[in-house]
């Protein structure tokens, strides 16, 4: 199932429910039919959201370095996670909510 992020500052932000879930998850937010993360909330969230995944980006490179596996899948969170975050920034330079439906 798709879930698709609206903001007036961004395009629309389309992802999977999967992901949608874990990186809300990560703001402190649930996943439910509708939602919105209002502007004033906005900063909270995306300094939260980017700083988990900076730690759990920390910890697999911890995890392939001492494997010895190649970087590419540390990155993988920030690449899917990369819509939403600039989708945020946008919305809080123009103080614009951000709404999502299933």
């Amino acid at each position: 199932m798709l879930v698709t992020f609206q903001s007036r500052a961004a395009p629309d932000v389309v992802m999977l429910r999967d992901l949608a879930q874990y990186l809300l998850g990560l703001m402190g937010r649930r996943l439910d039919a509708r939602g919105v993360i209002l502007h004033d909330e906005l900063h909270h969230a995306l300094e939260r959201m980017e700083s988990e995944i900076a730690d759990a980006e920390r910890h697999e490179s911890a995890l392939q370095y001492s494997r010895g596996r190649n970087r590419t899948a540390a990155n993988e969170l920030t690449q899917r996670a990369w819509p939403l975050i600039t989708m945020m920034r946008a919305a809080d330079t123009v103080h614009a909510d951000i709404i999502w439906g299933l």
